[in-house]
């Protein structure tokens, strides 16, 4: 892992961030939790942030997070709805929770039933106090990791080559289209 992350590095000259998902969260790790805890403590001198699951345990998290701030690295604390999209009230609540329990950005990725839903995650990702990342997945949310930075998300995610997310874009194409926005 570390030999691939000094490999990007050098090639893109882009900062780094590392996460290691869960299944449960969207992601392919099957190990155990204390595995892919130690998976991203091992790499995290070799990046600039790590991204961790809100619904980490809070002793894998509170270590994980412990270690990131003496590394000095940006904590990012992400929560996944495959299913639905929480209520405006929840949404705020899940970011709260992420900032309370030590996050620098606090990301959201929520599936959207309705347009309704997707202007519910922008009309919170545009209300935020602090730093966020808000991704509304899907076709119907598709649009909302080009525009979502124009309400406020500080990060947005696209693919190099095939999609890891529902909806998302390929890297060319969302910087084209964000450029085409400004």
């Amino acid at each position: 892992a570390r030999q691939v992350i000094e490999d990007i590095r050098s090639i893109t000259k882009l900062p780094c961030i590392v996460t290691n998902r869960s299944q449960t969260e969207g992601g392919r790790w099957a190990g155990s939790e204390e595995d892919r805890i130690a998976l991203l403590l091992g790499v995290l001198s070799f990046v600039d942030a790590v991204d961790i699951e809100l619904s980490t345990d809070d002793m894998m998290l509170d270590l994980l997070i412990a270690r990131a701030r003496t590394s000095e690295k940006i904590v990012i604390i992400s929560s996944h709805d495959f299913a639905a999209t929480p209520t405006v009230a929840e949404m705020k609540k899940i970011l709260d929770r992420s900032f309370e329990l030590g996050a620098d950005i606090a990301k959201m990725a929520v599936m959207p039933n309705s347009r309704e839903d997707v202007l519910n995650l922008l009309k919170v990702t545009l209300d935020a106090q602090a730093p966020v990342c808000t991704i509304s997945m899907g076709e119907l949310g598709k649009h909302s990791r080009i525009v979502a930075p124009f309400y406020g998300s500080v990060l947005t995610y696209g693919s190099v080559n095939n999609a890891v997310a529902p909806g998302q874009l390929k890297v060319d194409e969302l910087k084209a289209a964000m450029e085409m926005l400004r």
